[in-house]
């Protein structure tokens, strides 16, 4: 299946701390020798190319924060 065809999908997965703490390492490692990052998410293996845009999100509303790790791509056509 192509990435055109796959279908929109939001989702949030928890993970155990040194899950988190395991693919944090993987990323930072590919980060750091320029190569792109393979990660399975709910059943789903995710590439992540080496053009990904990284930036940190902060929110807070109504008695709670949230700050989000993000990689952000366009699909190649």
């Amino acid at each position: 299946m192509s990435q055109e065809t796959k279908p929109d999908r939001d989702i949030e997965k928890e993970y155990t701390s040194s899950e988190n703490i395991a693919k944090l390492r993987r990323l930072a490692d590919c980060m750091e020798q320029g190569k792109p990052f393979e990660i399975m998410i709910a059943g789903e293996r995710i590439y992540v190319p080496v053009r990904a845009v990284f930036n940190i999100e902060h929110e807070r509303e109504e008695g709670s924060e949230e700050i989000e790790f993000q990689l952000k791509w366009d699909l190649e056509k």
